[in-house]
């Protein structure tokens, strides 16, 4: 587990990784990067699968505000760490005293994951899936 925390919500599996800058709008929850697979996706509430974030540093403060915002994701699952992301989720945290999970998953248990899935995180890490 990259951020402790629990959650659970119905997957939302990214083909590419996301940019919270410039990829994700924290008002509407929406992914706004045009040339993204997932672009108009909604990732309020679900549980974002993605092989990494992508971009600027900038991004972490963009999911934190889209977390603050209740927008957000409830959970990120990661197939590669970043810092950045885990930066977000940290602030997120500290600001808002919420428990938003962040968690590099074994590529097994990333690939077995699809979009509607329904995804539960434990405080200890565990993830489950039932589809």
């Amino acid at each position: 587990m990259l951020v402790s925390g629990s959650g659970q919500g119905q997957a939302l599996v990214l083909d590419e990784p996301l940019s919270f800058w410039g990829g994700f709008d924290a008002q509407s929850g929406r992914v706004i990067e045009e040339r993204h697979p997932q672009a108009g996706a909604n990732l309020a509430g679900r549980v974002v699968v993605m092989p990494s974030g992508r971009g600027s540093s900038s991004s972490s403060s963009v999911l934190a505000e889209g977390l603050r915002r209740g927008t957000g994701p409830v959970a990120l699952l990661l197939a590669v760490p970043d810092e950045i992301v885990v930066l977000g989720a940290l602030v997120a945290n500290l600001l808002d005293g919420s428990a938003f999970p962040v968690v590099q998953l074994r590529a097994a248990d990333y690939a077995a994951i699809s979009t509607g899935d329904v995804v539960t995180i434990d405080a200890d890490g565990t993830v489950t899936c039932s589809s």
